[in-house]
């Protein structure tokens, strides 16, 4: 997989950071273990962290502030990140889908890192760039219907969206019958180090819960 971060992303956030894992997996419909550390990183958050606070994360405030830059209000399109852990500290529960999706769930938590995790076989091309949305730009979201994009980071392939810091698209989702997997972790905070660490860490889970090597990354800017 090929990744360019276009000069519209360069301008509003010349720090961009990002890593891709690619990986072959076998996803299962539910792991208890992957749950039982969901839960425990989420009980250890409700001590540490409030609604407020979980803005200040680095991964998190580097994201809206681009949202900002790009025009975009992230109080209305939150980060997946923001969204998630706000879930836990207001004691919502997460979806359960499957094990490749809470697995990246987790990865997101963990690091404040707005992460997008892909069927690979599904995408069009070799090539992935990270522009910005376009105003009438056609989206859809993972069960959220059609989504303005205008004004939010997305990568691209050869045909369209594919993901953005708020919602993936339908099209490239990750499914039970997934097997070549991509996730891209988008440091929009600029810490190399902490996007090795996450990207590192998404490999573990990997080894752990869905049968695989972990796969490799590589780092782009």
């Amino acid at each position: 997989m090929k990744i360019i971060v276009s000069p519209e992303i360069e301008s509003v956030c010349p720090s961009f950071v990002g890593a891709c894992i690619e990986a072959s997996v076998i996803n299962t419909q539910y792991c208890q273990e992957l749950w039982d550390e969901i839960e425990e990183l989420g009980r250890r958050y409700k001590q540490e962290l409030t609604t407020e606070s979980l803005k200040d994360m680095s991964g998190i405030a580097a994201t809206r502030k681009v949202y900002r830059s790009c025009g975009k209000d992230p109080s209305r399109y939150r980060p997946a990140s923001e969204a998630l852990i706000r879930r836990l500290l207001q004691d919502k529960e997460l979806y359960q889908r499957d094990t490749l999706v809470d697995l990246v769930n987790l990865a997101s938590i963990a690091y404040g890192y707005s992460i997008g995790g892909f069927d690979a076989d599904k995408f069009q091309g070799d090539t992935l760039t990270l522009g910005v949305g376009k105003a009438g730009e056609p989206y859809e979201g993972i069960g959220r219907g059609t989504i303005n994009i205008e004004g939010l980071p997305v990568y691209r392939d050869q045909i369209g969206g594919v993901g953005t810091p708020t919602s993936d698209n339908e099209r490239t989702k990750m499914e039970m019958n997934t097997t070549h997997l991509v996730v891209l972790i988008n440091g929009y905070d600029g810490n190399e180090a902490n996007v090795r660490a996450n990207a590192e860490y998404i490999q573990t889970l990997l080894k752990k819960y869905c049968m695989s090597d972990g796969g490799t990354y590589f780092i782009y800017k």
